[in-house]
């Protein structure tokens, strides 16, 4: 893992979520993001990002290939099941319930997690090209600064 404090692009309490952004599932996912964190708590970045790329090598995970969703909280990241489960629990009911499944053990929810991820362009589709957030969310989304600041 990389010196620095925090991944870049990221500070002290961002909760962001990096997620395939061909993959229609993950599109899918993100929307459910925005619709449901009222409070504006995740920030979402496309893992095929400048961005999304720096903090996929923060954490030593494959550039290249992406088959799970990634949660960075602060200098912490989780993937698969554990990714799923810690937003879903910052959600209120009935969505958080969904978190009842952390009792199962983590190789068996990984497994179910898998499943879906490995198999997620069969079951769901993709895109040729990343989907651009719309003008109302586009502040949802990790930028880089020189975009910020423009």
């Amino acid at each position: 893992m990389n010196d620095n404090k925090y991944p870049p692009h990221i500070t002290a309490g961002d909760c962001v979520i990096l997620f395939d952004g061909v993959c229609k599932l993950c599109s899918i996912w993100s929307q459910f993001i925005i619709k449901y964190d009222t409070q504006g708590r995740f920030k979402l970045c496309s893992v095929q990002s400048p961005e999304g790329q720096s903090i996929l090598r923060y954490f030593d995970m494959p550039t290249g290939h992406f088959d799970t969703m990634l949660y960075v909280e602060g200098n912490q990241c989780f993937d698969k099941s554990d990714a799923f489960l810690n937003v879903i629990r910052k959600f209120g009911y009935p969505w958080r319930l969904l978190y009842v499944f952390k009792i199962l053990p983590k190789c068996i929810r990984n497994w179910f997690y898998d499943r879906i991820a490995l198999n997620r362009y069969s079951l769901f589709g993709k895109y040729d090209t990343c989907v651009v957030p719309s003008k109302e969310n586009e502040n949802r989304f990790i930028k880089n600064e020189s975009e910020n600041s423009s």
